[in-house]
């Protein structure tokens, strides 16, 4: 019997499916009905969905981390698996350390109520706790000191790469001595939102050589679910 090869290499095309041995004749149902989720801030719910297009099948995310707690149907591909694993082994080695926060979260001031808050709010329904500007900076407090001490208090950083980020790196504002200490503790996970690691490449090549999470790829709900996976302990 010929065997359907969805789970390996997917059907979102008709000519995907027409090139399957087991379904070619039914090619035509395939494709004509798909359409690719678009990424809308007012559409969040904290749920992970494993039937999602970041959950598996053509997406190449296949696998559960040896990290994932047990239940999670959180998955990954074998790239990222490899990219944030050492990641993960440093969130554990830093587990006695007490009172840090899970993440830090980096953004620039143009996000802290679009982008940023978003994935915030995302993760902190998944139980992650996270320094945020918006809610750990008080106001008249020093923010550059405000955000050193968060820094030295949270497990690992998240860079949210946005247009917006990308203009504050040229500009060398505070955004970019928050990434220079990140980059400097090896424990950072990029987010690339709304443009690409080409774009961000030109503007960073250390942090554009890291392998990160995409919402070109995934859904902003689905991108919070594989941190809290990865940084929940």
């Amino acid at each position: 019997m010929a065997q359907c090869t969805a789970p390996s290499r997917g059907h979102r095309t008709a000519s995907g499916a027409a090139d399957c041995p087991a379904c070619g004749g039914r090619s035509r149902g395939y494709g004509s009905s798909y359409s690719s989720p678009s990424y809308s801030s007012p559409s969040y719910s904290s749920g992970y969905s494993s039937g999602s297009r970041s959950s598996g099948g053509g997406s190449g995310r296949s696998q559960k981390a040896s990290w994932s707690r047990p239940g999670s149907v959180v998955l990954y591909t074998p790239t990222e698996v490899r990219a944030l694993a050492p990641i993960r082994a440093n969130i554990e080695n830093r587990s006695s350390v007490p009172d840090l926060r899970d993440v830090f979260l980096c953004h620039a001031w143009d996000d802290r109520q679009g982008a940023a808050k978003d994935l915030h709010d995302l993760l902190v329904s998944r139980g992650v706790t996270v320094w945020f500007s918006e809610k750990d900076v008080l106001l008249g407090s020093p923010l550059l000191r405000e955000i050193d001490k968060g820094l030295a208090k949270s497990r690992v950083g998240i860079v949210l790469v946005t247009p917006a980020l990308l203009r504050r790196l040229k500009n060398e504002g505070i955004a970019d001595k928050e990434l220079s200490v990140l980059l400097a503790r090896e424990l950072l996970v990029p987010v690339v939102h709304n443009t690409t690691y080409e774009d961000l490449r030109e503007v960073s090549p250390l942090l554009g050589s890291r392998t990160g999470l995409n919402t070109a790829d995934d859904s902003m709900p689905d991108v919070a679910a594989r941190l809290a996976d990865l940084v929940v302990l």
